[in-house]
């Protein structure tokens, strides 16, 4: 679950204003709502250069229409930044850790949603006294 209470995100190609230029790809939410520049195809980005563009646009969907920072780190609740880490395009976060040191990896980007999260304790609802 990548994005707790919210729809899986989704590639939407927009129609061009023009007949003989290309559709533009955007990162959307499920309802097809969008926020930022469409995804510029380049032929010489290599598979993980593409991964970081969609993994920013992502991210920025998600700031600019949900108002939250995304992914989250679990342990520090920082949002997380694609950085390339053993050869593979990760989320990490900057949060120091005691053990390991600062910055750590949490999933590889496209991998959120194999984490286990553990569950959220429930939110007291009523008036405050």
């Amino acid at each position: 679950m990548t994005l707790p209470e919210q729809e899986p995100l989704q590639l939407l190609a927009v129609p061009p204003y023009d007949a003989d230029e290309p559709e533009n790809v955007y990162v959307a939410l499920a309802n097809g709502e969008w926020h930022g520049n469409y995804l510029e195809p380049d032929p010489a980005d290599d598979p993980a250069s593409a991964l970081a563009i969609v993994a920013d646009a992502a991210q920025e969907t998600v700031i600019e229409l949900l108002w939250q920072a995304w992914p989250l780190c679990a342990e520090h609740g920082l949002g997380m930044h694609p950085r390339e880490a053993d050869e593979q395009l990760s989320w990490w976060c900057a949060g120091e850790r005691s053990t390991r040191g600062p910055a750590h990896v949490l999933a590889a980007v496209g991998a959120l949603d194999t984490l286990v999260h553990p569950p959220r304790p429930p939110r007291k609802r009523g008036r405050a006294s």
